[in-house]
């Protein structure tokens, strides 16, 4: 089975940038084998999906990150990617990075990692 590991989430000014980056080993290549996604969740509120990228590179994003986050994946590294630009204090969460083996129907998810934006 596969595991995800996030990272690169941190503190940062409204209207800065972040990319955080969610590590697969354990099962080879996710490419092709797995759609990817990115959900988050806020203090008291339920997780809710920011971003998903198909076997075949079909990218979808929530209304309130589209045109500010960018999904994306690098086989040789077998990592997904959330480039986030022009942060919001309301984009404050912790970031899991989601996998779904598309045979198995099987989800996973990695630990996350807090994204805080604030002055």
């Amino acid at each position: 089975q596969v595991q995800l590991v996030e990272s690169g989430g941190g503190l940062v000014q409204p209207g800065g940038s972040l990319r955080l980056s969610c590590a697969a080993s354990g099962s080879g290549s996710i490419f092709g084998r797995y759609a990817m996604g990115w959900y988050r969740q806020a203090p008291g509120k339920q997780r809710e999906l920011v971003a998903t990228i198909t076997s075949i590179g079909t990218t979808n994003y929530a209304d309130s990150v589209k045109g500010r986050f960018t999904v994306s994946g690098d086989n040789a590294k077998n990592t997904v990617y959330l480039q986030m630009d022009s942060l919001k204090p309301e984009d404050t969460a912790v970031y899991y990075c989601n996998g779904l083996h598309l045979l198995t129907r099987t989800w996973y998810w990695g630990q996350g990692t807090q994204v805080t934006v604030s002055s």
